[in-house]
């Protein structure tokens, strides 16, 4: 369903004019005749496998999707005190202008930001999250007169936190007030996830629904070290979801299997966590999609396939 673009890792460590050790979770868009990406990076030194501390968004463009050229320094980092580093961010056109979604670790927590831009360089801060969430998307048009996202919140307490993380769905007038919070999708409807599932890809109108690509993943003590770390078990794969056009809260379709689960060698092995794809933008152009993804939490790589066929493979979904 998906074929992985032959020049996959499309953008590395090795690529950042800067110290770098990671170079991941990019996000892109086309915009004014040229895509741009904000990506995640982990300062330090892949060859001695040693991260700095420091995280912080880079920018590229590219004239195909495939070529990127990064800017020669970080266009967002925290401004220090109670903000302690900003990460994985999420790029998306809201009604004509871009927006970018990011997580944020605080003295206090890990929040999630939504800010708006309009040189990609600098971001103004509309609104920041209770700790702790993360993952947010918006829907790139208002619903019923309100702004809408998708988020994953870490629950402490109770059943759901011991079941696993699930997807949400918040509204807002402004982009800076949300609520009216809703679960969306529970983990235990999901057969591939049985540690967490979360928002990858903002979502895209197509006749059916919103389809968006979604993180899934199961953990299994028995991995042991599969990275950099002295143990990493989980295993991150990708799936397919569709909602409904006029209640996202309303789960129309989803693929039973994954769309995209780590079967390369850029997926699998060599990396900081191994065994990892990441969804983060999904771009359409007539029935072909883009699907950009992290790898092995290290490196920017694509996918490409049928639209028709994502939405062929969410199944409906009986209430």
């Amino acid at each position: 369903m998906l074929r992985r673009h032959p020049s996959n890792p499309l953008l590395r460590d090795r690529d950042v004019p800067y110290p770098t050790a990671l170079a991941y979770n990019g996000s892109a868009i086309r915009w004014e005749g040229r895509y741009v990406m904000l990506f995640r990076n982990d300062h330090g030194s892949f060859e001695r496998q040693a991260l700095d501390g420091q995280t912080d968004v880079g920018l590229a463009f590219s004239d195909d999707g495939v070529r990127w050229e990064v800017a020669p320094e970080p266009v967002w980092k925290a401004s220090g005190g109670e903000w302690r580093s900003v990460y994985d961010p999420r790029l998306q056109i809201v009604e004509g202008r871009p927006v970018v979604t990011v997580a944020m670790d605080t003295a206090h927590g890990l929040r999630g930001g939504i800010a708006v831009t309009d040189d990609f360089r600098t971001f103004d801060l509309r609104h920041t999250t209770l700790p702790d969430n993360r993952d947010l998307v918006l829907f790139p048009e208002r619903i019923d007169g309100l702004y809408v996202r998708l988020d994953r919140p870490f629950l402490a307490f109770g059943p759901m936190a011991q079941a696993g993380y699930s997807l949400w769905l918040s509204r807002s007038p402004d982009l800076r007030y949300w609520g009216d919070h809703e679960l969306v999708l529970p983990i235990e409807s999901v057969p591939y996830a049985d540690d967490r599932i979360g928002p990858g890809t903002p979502p895209v109108r197509t006749d059916r629904g919103w389809l968006t690509v979604f993180h899934a993943v199961t953990k299994d003590e028995a991995r042991g070290k599969n990275g950099w770390e002295p143990t990493w078990t989980r295993r991150y794969v990708a799936g397919a979801l569709l909602l409904d056009l006029g209640d996202p809260t309303k789960v129309v379709g989803m693929s039973r299997a994954p769309i995209l689960e780590p079967e390369a060698p850029y997926e699998t092995e060599g990396g900081y966590r191994n065994d990892v794809v990441f969804p983060t933008s999904l771009l359409v152009d007539g029935d072909e999609a883009r699907l950009y993804y992290s790898a092995a939490d290290s490196w920017c790589c694509l996918a490409t396939g049928s639209l028709a066929e994502l939405v062929t493979a969410c199944e409906p979904v009986v209430p």
